[in-house]
Formats: structure tokens, C-alpha cells, sequence
């Protein structure tokens, strides 16, 4: 079963850190390009950073430089570190492939507080 589980999530103040977790099953991650989006409150979903096969990362614009993603192909988990937390980085966060998308987890909700 193809299925996607977020967590790590949480309330954070602004200028704190935090890593997220995306457990993949029923398909090979390894082989996929995946990504981390985000869905923030009256917002379109965006794609917040993408890591390929072959390793290289991309981010949105207002993420480069605080936000690392990463993943761990023996368990089967792709992770966002994000440090310097800022408001605007208060949303719902999924990860997904972001070349065939499958359906989505319930997401994990980070909330960042002045």
C-alpha cells in the first residue's frame, strides 16, 4: 500500500528549529525525485523544496538558506530541517513525489509564533 506518514511537527517561536519526517511505504523513494510542500491557511499548496535521485536539492525562494532537505533511502524517510523559523512558516507541511503524485498523508502542522 502506497501510503505517506508526516510528523515532527509542532509550535515553535520564531527563530526556532524544526525537523520533519516523512516515513514512505509501497513504493521505492530512492528511485523518485521527492518533495516537501506546504499549505498554509486560505493558501494554495506550494512546493516548499524537492530533492532528486541523485541528491540535489531545490527550494522555494523564501526557504533557501533555512531549510534543508534530505533523505535516508535505508529508512525509507525523507526529512526537513528547518531552522529560522519565521510566521510565514505556519502551515500544514506534506511530502509527496512531486513528478507523479500520489495521494497525500494528513501532513504535520508547524506553527510558529512571534
Amino acid at each position: 500500500q502506497v501510503q505517506l506518514v508526516e510528523s515532527g511537527g509542532g509550535l515553535v517561536q520564531a527563530g526556532g528549529s524544526l525537523r520533519l519526517s516523512c516515513a514512505v511505504s509501497g513504493f521505492t523513494a530512492s528511485v523518485w525525485n521527492m518533495g516537501w510542500y506546504r499549505q498554509a491557511p486560505g493558501k494554495q499548496r506550494e512546493l516548499v523544496a524537492q530533492i532528486t535521485v541523485g541528491g540535489i536539492a531545490n527550494y522555494l525562494d523564501s526557504v533557501k538558506d533555512r531549510f534543508t532537505i534530505s533523505k535516508d533511502s535505508a529508512k525509507k524517510t525523507v526529512y526537513l530541517q528547518m531552522n529560522s523559523l519565521k510566521v510565514e512558516d505556519t502551515a500544514v507541511y506534506y511530502c509527496n513525489r512531486p513528478s507523479r503524485l500520489i495521494d497525500w498523508g494528513k501532513g504535520t502542522v508547524v506553527t510558529v509564533s512571534s
